[in-house]
Protein backbone atom coordinates (compact mmCIF):
# COMPACT_ATOMS: atom_id res chain seq x y z
CA UNK A 1 0.00 0.00 0.00
CA UNK A 2 1.72 3.15 -1.26
CA UNK A 3 0.12 6.50 0.38
CA UNK A 4 1.46 9.96 -0.65
CA UNK A 5 3.75 11.51 -2.94
CA UNK A 6 7.01 9.82 -1.58
CA UNK A 7 5.08 6.47 -0.63
CA UNK A 8 3.98 6.52 -4.83
CA UNK A 9 7.47 7.60 -5.95
CA UNK A 10 9.53 4.94 -3.96
CA UNK A 11 6.57 1.81 -4.85
CA UNK A 12 6.69 2.60 -8.56
CA UNK A 13 10.45 2.11 -8.42
CA UNK A 14 9.50 -1.00 -6.27
CA UNK A 15 7.34 -2.42 -8.53
CA UNK A 16 9.99 -1.77 -11.65
CA UNK A 17 12.49 -3.05 -10.09
CA UNK A 18 10.70 -6.09 -9.13
CA UNK A 19 9.55 -6.68 -12.92
CA UNK A 20 13.24 -6.45 -14.04
CA UNK A 21 13.95 -9.20 -11.23
CA UNK A 22 11.64 -11.74 -11.95
CA UNK A 23 11.83 -11.11 -15.67
CA UNK A 24 16.34 -11.94 -15.03
CA UNK A 25 15.23 -15.39 -13.27
CA UNK A 26 12.00 -16.40 -14.92
CA UNK A 27 13.27 -16.58 -18.48
CA UNK A 28 10.35 -19.11 -19.67
CA UNK A 29 7.25 -16.27 -19.45
CA UNK A 30 5.71 -18.52 -17.19
CA UNK A 31 3.77 -17.60 -14.22
CA UNK A 32 5.81 -19.30 -11.62
CA UNK A 33 5.36 -19.59 -7.66
CA UNK A 34 7.85 -16.44 -7.24
CA UNK A 35 5.66 -14.21 -9.46
CA UNK A 36 2.49 -15.35 -7.81
CA UNK A 37 3.77 -13.69 -4.62
CA UNK A 38 3.65 -9.99 -5.96
CA UNK A 39 1.46 -10.23 -8.78
CA UNK A 40 -1.95 -11.73 -10.20
CA UNK A 41 -1.72 -13.03 -13.56
CA UNK A 42 -5.22 -11.82 -15.45
CA UNK A 43 -6.66 -12.90 -18.14
CA UNK A 44 -8.03 -9.76 -19.97
CA UNK A 45 -9.54 -11.08 -23.30
CA UNK A 46 -12.84 -10.57 -22.03
CA UNK A 47 -13.00 -7.10 -20.73
CA UNK A 48 -14.74 -6.44 -17.40
CA UNK A 49 -12.96 -8.09 -14.25
CA UNK A 50 -10.63 -10.61 -16.35
CA UNK A 51 -10.27 -14.14 -14.36
CA UNK A 52 -7.03 -15.41 -12.59
CA UNK A 53 -4.99 -17.83 -13.97
CA UNK A 54 -2.69 -19.87 -11.64
CA UNK A 55 -0.17 -21.59 -14.07
CA UNK A 56 0.95 -21.41 -17.49
CA UNK A 57 2.09 -18.47 -19.73
CA UNK A 58 1.97 -14.46 -18.10
CA UNK A 59 -0.78 -12.87 -19.50
CA UNK A 60 -1.12 -9.94 -17.84
CA UNK A 61 0.21 -9.51 -14.89
CA UNK A 62 -1.06 -7.31 -12.31
CA UNK A 63 0.54 -5.54 -9.24
CA UNK A 64 -0.83 -6.57 -5.90
CA UNK A 65 -0.80 -3.33 -4.57
CA UNK A 66 -3.07 -0.30 -3.58
CA UNK A 67 -2.01 3.40 -4.91
CA UNK A 68 -3.52 5.94 -2.47
CA UNK A 69 -2.95 10.16 -2.95
CA UNK A 70 -4.71 12.73 -2.45
CA UNK A 71 -3.16 14.61 -5.62
CA UNK A 72 -3.06 13.05 -8.72
CA UNK A 73 -0.25 13.56 -9.97
CA UNK A 74 2.06 11.26 -9.39
CA UNK A 75 -0.39 8.74 -9.33
CA UNK A 76 -0.90 9.97 -13.32
CA UNK A 77 2.50 9.97 -14.12
CA UNK A 78 2.48 6.20 -13.20
CA UNK A 79 -0.16 5.85 -15.24
CA UNK A 80 0.81 7.79 -18.06
CA UNK A 81 4.71 5.72 -17.59
CA UNK A 82 5.40 1.92 -18.76
CA UNK A 83 4.10 1.24 -15.55
CA UNK A 84 0.99 1.41 -16.92
CA UNK A 85 -0.45 -1.87 -17.17
CA UNK A 86 0.92 -3.38 -14.15
CA UNK A 87 -1.39 -1.19 -11.89
CA UNK A 88 -5.39 -2.10 -11.97
CA UNK A 89 -7.64 0.61 -12.27
CA UNK A 90 -9.70 -0.53 -9.46
CA UNK A 91 -6.64 -0.26 -7.34
CA UNK A 92 -6.35 3.51 -7.00
CA UNK A 93 -7.06 6.08 -4.62
CA UNK A 94 -7.01 9.89 -6.24
CA UNK A 95 -7.97 13.03 -5.11
CA UNK A 96 -7.42 16.53 -6.35
CA UNK A 97 -6.50 19.04 -3.38
CA UNK A 98 -3.87 16.77 -1.34
CA UNK A 99 -3.56 17.26 2.54
CA UNK A 100 -1.98 20.64 2.07
CA UNK A 101 1.40 19.05 4.10
CA UNK A 102 -1.31 18.67 7.14
CA UNK A 103 -1.48 15.38 9.00
CA UNK A 104 -5.30 16.40 10.63
CA UNK A 105 -6.47 17.11 7.14
CA UNK A 106 -4.95 13.60 5.77
CA UNK A 107 -5.92 11.33 8.99
CA UNK A 108 -9.16 12.96 10.21
CA UNK A 109 -10.59 15.06 7.02
CA UNK A 110 -9.73 12.20 4.00
CA UNK A 111 -9.21 9.25 6.50
CA UNK A 112 -13.32 9.22 6.94
CA UNK A 113 -14.06 10.38 4.21
CA UNK A 114 -12.97 7.53 2.13
CA UNK A 115 -12.38 5.35 4.91
CA UNK A 116 -15.39 2.54 2.88
CA UNK A 117 -13.35 2.89 -0.50
CA UNK A 118 -10.54 2.14 0.87
CA UNK A 119 -11.47 -1.02 3.06
CA UNK A 120 -13.26 -2.13 -0.25
CA UNK A 121 -10.53 -1.85 -1.79
CA UNK A 122 -8.28 -3.14 0.44
CA UNK A 123 -10.51 -6.43 0.77
CA UNK A 124 -10.89 -6.75 -3.04
CA UNK A 125 -7.19 -7.21 -3.35
CA UNK A 126 -6.81 -9.31 0.03
CA UNK A 127 -9.28 -11.59 -1.57
CA UNK A 128 -7.00 -12.38 -4.39
CA UNK A 129 -4.24 -13.53 -2.17
CA UNK A 130 -4.14 -17.52 -1.62
CA UNK A 131 -2.63 -16.89 1.49
CA UNK A 132 -2.08 -13.47 3.09
CA UNK A 133 1.12 -13.11 4.57
CA UNK A 134 1.65 -9.53 5.65
CA UNK A 135 1.06 -5.71 4.76
CA UNK A 136 3.70 -3.42 3.61
CA UNK A 137 2.85 0.38 3.79
CA UNK A 138 4.95 2.77 1.84
CA UNK A 139 4.95 6.67 3.02
CA UNK A 140 6.92 9.52 4.23
CA UNK A 141 6.44 10.84 7.60
CA UNK A 142 6.93 15.11 6.49
CA UNK A 143 3.87 15.35 3.99
CA UNK A 144 0.03 15.11 4.87
CA UNK A 145 -0.80 12.60 2.78
CA UNK A 146 1.82 10.20 3.66
CA UNK A 147 1.88 10.80 7.40
CA UNK A 148 -1.51 11.20 7.96
CA UNK A 149 -3.60 9.21 5.77
CA UNK A 150 -0.77 6.69 5.92
CA UNK A 151 -0.93 6.10 9.40
CA UNK A 152 -4.74 5.98 9.16
CA UNK A 153 -4.80 3.06 6.44
CA UNK A 154 -2.29 1.55 9.26
CA UNK A 155 -5.14 1.47 11.85
CA UNK A 156 -7.70 0.19 9.30
CA UNK A 157 -5.36 -2.98 8.53
CA UNK A 158 -5.41 -3.49 11.98
CA UNK A 159 -9.30 -3.47 12.59
CA UNK A 160 -9.93 -5.13 9.39
CA UNK A 161 -7.30 -7.70 9.28
CA UNK A 162 -6.10 -7.88 12.86
CA UNK A 163 -4.07 -11.33 12.50
CA UNK A 164 -1.70 -10.31 9.37
CA UNK A 165 1.79 -8.40 10.33
CA UNK A 166 1.56 -5.24 9.47
CA UNK A 167 5.40 -4.00 7.87
CA UNK A 168 5.79 0.11 7.27
CA UNK A 169 8.51 1.45 5.48
CA UNK A 170 8.78 5.36 6.76
CA UNK A 171 10.76 7.81 5.29
CA UNK A 172 11.43 10.57 8.02
CA UNK A 173 12.35 14.26 7.13
CA UNK A 174 15.84 15.79 7.49
CA UNK A 175 16.44 18.57 9.63
CA UNK A 176 16.66 20.84 6.16
CA UNK A 177 13.01 19.61 5.68
CA UNK A 178 11.66 22.81 2.80
CA UNK A 179 8.04 21.44 4.54
CA UNK A 180 7.48 23.76 7.64
CA UNK A 181 4.86 21.98 9.51
CA UNK A 182 6.90 18.20 8.66
CA UNK A 183 8.11 17.84 12.99
CA UNK A 184 4.34 18.30 13.93
CA UNK A 185 3.53 15.81 10.91
CA UNK A 186 6.07 12.94 11.96
CA UNK A 187 5.18 13.29 15.60
CA UNK A 188 1.61 12.75 15.20
CA UNK A 189 2.46 9.90 13.04
CA UNK A 190 4.82 8.44 15.08
CA UNK A 191 2.15 7.60 17.89
CA UNK A 192 0.35 5.92 15.44
CA UNK A 193 3.29 3.75 14.43
CA UNK A 194 4.00 3.01 17.90
CA UNK A 195 0.57 1.61 18.34
CA UNK A 196 -0.24 0.18 15.33
CA UNK A 197 2.39 -1.36 13.27
CA UNK A 198 4.48 -4.45 14.37
CA UNK A 199 7.59 -3.02 12.35
CA UNK A 200 8.58 0.11 11.00
CA UNK A 201 11.60 0.51 8.96
CA UNK A 202 12.80 3.97 9.46
CA UNK A 203 14.58 5.60 6.54
CA UNK A 204 16.34 9.35 6.35
CA UNK A 205 16.87 10.88 3.38
CA UNK A 206 19.84 12.42 4.07
CA UNK A 207 21.32 8.51 4.76
CA UNK A 208 20.00 7.87 1.59
CA UNK A 209 21.83 11.32 0.22
CA UNK A 210 24.97 10.13 1.19
CA UNK A 211 25.06 6.29 -0.37
CA UNK A 212 24.12 7.86 -3.47
CA UNK A 213 27.06 10.39 -3.10
CA UNK A 214 29.09 7.92 -2.28
CA UNK A 215 27.98 5.68 -5.19
CA UNK A 216 28.83 8.54 -7.58
CA UNK A 217 32.11 8.73 -6.47
CA UNK A 218 32.62 4.86 -6.65
CA UNK A 219 31.85 5.47 -10.54
CA UNK A 220 33.76 8.69 -10.65
CA UNK A 221 36.97 7.30 -9.04
CA UNK A 222 37.73 5.98 -12.52
CA UNK A 223 38.69 2.19 -11.08
CA UNK A 224 38.78 -0.33 -13.57
CA UNK A 225 35.01 -1.66 -14.39
CA UNK A 226 33.75 1.17 -12.70
CA UNK A 227 30.95 2.16 -15.60
CA UNK A 228 27.43 2.10 -14.94
CA UNK A 229 25.51 0.04 -17.23
CA UNK A 230 22.95 0.56 -19.54
CA UNK A 231 20.17 -0.28 -17.76
CA UNK A 232 21.28 0.43 -14.67
CA UNK A 233 19.43 0.61 -11.41
CA UNK A 234 20.70 4.17 -10.65
CA UNK A 235 20.06 5.27 -14.48
CA UNK A 236 16.50 3.72 -14.05
CA UNK A 237 15.25 5.50 -16.96
CA UNK A 238 18.21 4.17 -18.98
CA UNK A 239 16.09 0.88 -19.97
CA UNK A 240 12.79 2.52 -21.34
CA UNK A 241 12.45 3.23 -24.70
CA UNK A 242 13.09 6.88 -24.77
CA UNK A 243 15.00 8.27 -22.46
CA UNK A 244 13.34 10.03 -20.05
CA UNK A 245 15.17 12.76 -17.90
CA UNK A 246 16.40 10.71 -14.16
CA UNK A 247 14.57 11.94 -11.73
CA UNK A 248 16.53 13.56 -8.83
CA UNK A 249 14.88 11.52 -6.52
CA UNK A 250 15.18 8.22 -8.05
CA UNK A 251 18.18 7.24 -7.24
CA UNK A 252 17.22 7.31 -3.40
CA UNK A 253 13.93 5.61 -4.26
CA UNK A 254 16.22 2.90 -5.83
CA UNK A 255 17.57 2.21 -2.32
CA UNK A 256 14.07 1.96 -0.56
CA UNK A 257 13.12 -0.41 -3.15
CA UNK A 258 15.89 -2.54 -2.89
CA UNK A 259 15.56 -2.72 1.09
CA UNK A 260 12.31 -4.36 -0.10
CA UNK A 261 13.38 -6.49 -2.72
CA UNK A 262 15.66 -7.90 -0.14
CA UNK A 263 13.70 -8.09 2.77
CA UNK A 264 11.07 -10.32 0.61
CA UNK A 265 13.60 -11.98 -1.84
CA UNK A 266 13.28 -15.36 1.21
CA UNK A 267 9.46 -15.06 0.22
CA UNK A 268 9.50 -14.90 -3.59
CA UNK A 269 12.84 -17.73 -3.88
CA UNK A 270 14.35 -20.52 -3.31
CA UNK A 271 17.42 -20.27 -0.33
CA UNK A 272 18.47 -23.49 2.25
CA UNK A 273 17.43 -21.04 5.12
CA UNK A 274 13.96 -19.46 3.48
CA UNK A 275 13.59 -16.85 6.11
CA UNK A 276 9.30 -15.62 6.70
CA UNK A 277 8.49 -12.22 6.92
CA UNK A 278 6.93 -13.07 10.45
CA UNK A 279 9.68 -14.44 12.07
CA UNK A 280 11.03 -10.72 11.35
CA UNK A 281 8.68 -9.40 14.02
CA UNK A 282 8.70 -12.29 15.79
CA UNK A 283 12.38 -12.89 16.20
CA UNK A 284 13.30 -8.86 16.50
CA UNK A 285 10.84 -7.27 18.43
CA UNK A 286 10.97 -8.58 21.95
CA UNK A 287 8.75 -5.78 23.07
CA UNK A 288 6.04 -4.54 21.25
CA UNK A 289 6.86 -0.95 21.21
CA UNK A 290 10.57 -1.30 20.23
CA UNK A 291 9.84 -2.44 16.92
CA UNK A 292 12.08 0.09 14.68
CA UNK A 293 14.47 -1.73 12.74
CA UNK A 294 17.55 0.06 11.43
CA UNK A 295 18.20 -1.30 7.81
CA UNK A 296 21.90 -1.31 6.20
CA UNK A 297 22.37 -2.67 2.59
CA UNK A 298 25.77 -3.80 1.30
CA UNK A 299 27.84 -3.86 -0.79
CA UNK A 300 26.67 -0.77 -1.71
CA UNK A 301 27.56 -1.16 -6.19
CA UNK A 302 24.99 -4.07 -5.95
CA UNK A 303 22.74 -0.36 -5.46
CA UNK A 304 24.13 0.90 -8.65
CA UNK A 305 24.95 -1.93 -11.02
CA UNK A 306 28.26 -0.69 -11.19
CA UNK A 307 30.93 -3.25 -12.34
CA UNK A 308 33.32 -2.61 -9.46
CA UNK A 309 35.37 -6.00 -8.92
CA UNK A 310 33.96 -7.86 -6.00
CA UNK A 311 35.86 -7.24 -2.38
CA UNK A 312 36.25 -9.95 -0.36
CA UNK A 313 32.75 -11.76 0.94
CA UNK A 314 33.95 -10.93 4.30
CA UNK A 315 34.09 -7.40 3.84
CA UNK A 316 30.28 -6.64 2.68
CA UNK A 317 29.71 -8.07 6.74
CA UNK A 318 31.72 -5.87 8.00
CA UNK A 319 30.28 -2.97 6.20
CA UNK A 320 26.87 -3.85 7.17
CA UNK A 321 27.53 -2.82 10.25
CA UNK A 322 29.80 0.27 9.93
CA UNK A 323 27.86 3.28 9.94
CA UNK A 324 28.05 4.47 6.10
CA UNK A 325 25.89 1.60 4.92
CA UNK A 326 22.99 2.51 7.82
CA UNK A 327 19.45 3.85 5.73
CA UNK A 328 19.60 6.29 9.03
CA UNK A 329 21.87 8.32 10.42
CA UNK A 330 23.41 6.33 13.12
CA UNK A 331 25.60 3.75 14.11
CA UNK A 332 24.83 0.79 15.94
CA UNK A 333 28.04 -0.53 16.73
CA UNK A 334 28.19 1.83 19.49
CA UNK A 335 24.70 1.53 20.87
CA UNK A 336 22.83 -1.47 22.28
CA UNK A 337 21.45 -4.76 20.29
CA UNK A 338 17.88 -5.95 20.99
CA UNK A 339 18.58 -8.17 17.87
CA UNK A 340 19.99 -8.25 14.63
CA UNK A 341 19.11 -10.01 11.27
CA UNK A 342 21.20 -11.04 8.33
CA UNK A 343 19.47 -11.96 4.86
CA UNK A 344 21.97 -13.00 2.67
CA UNK A 345 21.37 -13.55 -1.43
CA UNK A 346 23.19 -15.11 -4.07
CA UNK A 347 26.72 -17.30 -3.52
CA UNK A 348 26.96 -17.10 -0.03
CA UNK A 349 27.45 -20.50 2.41
CA UNK A 350 25.95 -20.94 5.30
CA UNK A 351 29.43 -21.67 6.99
CA UNK A 352 29.90 -18.02 5.68
CA UNK A 353 27.41 -16.17 7.78
CA UNK A 354 27.98 -18.43 10.41
CA UNK A 355 31.94 -17.42 10.56
CA UNK A 356 30.94 -13.74 10.29
CA UNK A 357 28.71 -14.07 13.03
CA UNK A 358 31.18 -15.48 15.32
CA UNK A 359 33.89 -13.03 13.82
CA UNK A 360 31.86 -9.38 14.49
CA UNK A 361 30.00 -10.85 17.79
CA UNK A 362 32.68 -9.52 19.93
CA UNK A 363 32.78 -6.45 18.60
CA UNK A 364 29.02 -5.60 19.09
CA UNK A 365 26.91 -4.86 22.15
CA UNK A 366 23.50 -7.39 22.57
CA UNK A 367 21.27 -7.22 25.12
CA UNK A 368 22.31 -9.42 27.97
CA UNK A 369 19.14 -11.53 27.99
CA UNK A 370 20.02 -12.01 24.36
CA UNK A 371 23.43 -12.82 23.34
CA UNK A 372 22.11 -15.23 20.64
CA UNK A 373 19.44 -12.81 19.20
CA UNK A 374 20.60 -13.54 15.68
CA UNK A 375 17.91 -14.62 12.81
CA UNK A 376 19.82 -15.35 9.29
CA UNK A 377 18.29 -15.83 5.92
CA UNK A 378 20.15 -16.76 2.82
CA UNK A 379 18.03 -16.77 -0.83
CA UNK A 380 20.19 -18.09 -3.73
CA UNK A 381 18.68 -16.02 -6.29
CA UNK A 382 21.27 -12.86 -6.12
CA UNK A 383 20.11 -9.11 -6.97
CA UNK A 384 20.09 -8.71 -10.98
CA UNK A 385 24.06 -8.63 -12.24
CA UNK A 386 25.61 -9.40 -9.05
CA UNK A 387 26.89 -12.27 -6.97
CA UNK A 388 25.50 -11.79 -3.75
CA UNK A 389 24.48 -8.81 -1.58
CA UNK A 390 23.27 -8.56 2.14
CA UNK A 391 20.77 -6.64 4.01
CA UNK A 392 21.20 -6.25 8.09
CA UNK A 393 18.06 -5.17 9.83
CA UNK A 394 19.20 -4.27 13.78
CA UNK A 395 17.04 -3.37 16.67
CA UNK A 396 19.10 -1.26 18.39
CA UNK A 397 18.53 1.46 20.79
CA UNK A 398 20.74 4.05 18.03
CA UNK A 399 17.67 5.31 16.60
CA UNK A 400 17.34 7.43 19.67
CA UNK A 401 18.68 10.44 18.61
CA UNK A 402 16.74 10.37 15.33
CA UNK A 403 13.36 10.70 17.38
CA UNK A 404 15.37 12.75 19.34
CA UNK A 405 15.99 15.16 17.08
CA UNK A 406 12.30 14.75 16.19
CA UNK A 407 11.01 15.52 19.74
CA UNK A 408 13.49 18.85 19.87
CA UNK A 409 12.11 20.19 16.18
CA UNK A 410 8.49 19.86 17.37
CA UNK A 411 9.32 21.31 20.69
CA UNK A 412 10.99 24.39 18.61
CA UNK A 413 7.43 24.87 16.68
CA UNK A 414 5.03 23.74 19.86
CA UNK A 415 6.49 26.23 22.16
CA UNK A 416 5.42 29.11 20.08
CA UNK A 417 2.27 27.41 19.14
CA UNK A 418 3.24 27.82 15.81
CA UNK A 419 0.74 27.05 12.57
CA UNK A 420 -1.58 24.98 14.80
CA UNK A 421 -4.28 26.90 14.13
CA UNK A 422 -4.22 25.02 10.20
CA UNK A 423 -4.86 21.74 11.99
CA UNK A 424 -7.17 22.67 15.08
CA UNK A 425 -9.71 24.04 12.74
CA UNK A 426 -10.08 20.38 11.09
CA UNK A 427 -13.16 18.44 12.44
CA UNK A 428 -11.77 16.34 14.89
CA UNK A 429 -8.53 17.75 15.82
CA UNK A 430 -8.33 18.62 19.38
CA UNK A 431 -4.55 20.25 21.03
CA UNK A 432 -5.24 16.95 23.32
CA UNK A 433 -4.07 15.47 20.12
CA UNK A 434 -0.24 17.13 20.15
CA UNK A 435 -0.14 16.44 23.79
CA UNK A 436 -0.90 12.78 23.54
CA UNK A 437 1.58 12.33 20.49
CA UNK A 438 4.65 13.95 22.62
CA UNK A 439 4.23 12.29 25.43
CA UNK A 440 4.45 9.26 23.61
CA UNK A 441 7.34 10.04 21.97
CA UNK A 442 8.83 10.82 25.16
CA UNK A 443 7.58 7.65 26.38
CA UNK A 444 9.40 5.64 23.39
CA UNK A 445 12.45 7.53 23.80
CA UNK A 446 12.43 6.55 27.89
CA UNK A 447 12.11 2.89 26.91
CA UNK A 448 15.07 3.36 24.81
CA UNK A 449 17.17 5.53 27.63
CA UNK A 450 16.31 2.42 30.39
CA UNK A 451 18.03 0.13 28.05
CA UNK A 452 20.75 1.95 27.21
CA UNK A 453 21.48 2.62 30.69
CA UNK A 454 21.81 -1.30 31.05
CA UNK A 455 24.61 -1.23 28.64
CA UNK A 456 28.27 -2.86 29.87
CA UNK A 457 30.26 -3.44 26.60
CA UNK A 458 30.32 -6.85 24.82
CA UNK A 459 29.63 -9.27 27.34
CA UNK A 460 31.33 -12.48 28.22
CA UNK A 461 29.24 -15.51 27.79
CA UNK A 462 29.06 -17.59 30.54
CA UNK A 463 30.76 -21.05 30.63
CA UNK A 464 28.39 -23.62 29.03
CA UNK A 465 27.78 -26.16 31.91
CA UNK A 466 29.61 -29.56 31.08
CA UNK A 467 27.67 -32.87 30.84
CA UNK A 468 29.20 -35.83 32.35
CA UNK A 469 29.19 -38.95 30.31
Amino acid sequence: VAVGQCGNQVGCRFWDLALREHAAVNKKGIYDEALSSFFRNVDTRNGGDGRDISKGKICSLKARALLIDMEEGVVNEILQGPLRDVFDSKQLITDVSGSGNNWAVGHKLYGCQYRENIVEKLRKTAEHCDCLQCFFIIHSMGGGTGSGLGTFVLNLLEDEFPEVYRFVTSVYPSGEDDVITSPYNSVLAMKELNEHADCVLPIENESLFDIVNKIQQMVNSGKLGSIVKQNSLVTSSASSTKTVQEKPFDAMNNIIANLLLNLTSSARFEGSLNMDLNEISMNLVPFPRLHYLVSSLTPLYTLADVNVPARRLDQMFSDAFSRDHQLIQADPKHSLYLACALLVRGNVQISDLRRNIERLKPSLNFVSWNREGWKTGLCSVPPVGHSHSLLALANNTCVKPTFMELKDRFMRLYKKKAHLHHYLHIDGMEQSCFSEAISSLSDLIEEYNELDATKSGPGIDPARLKIAV
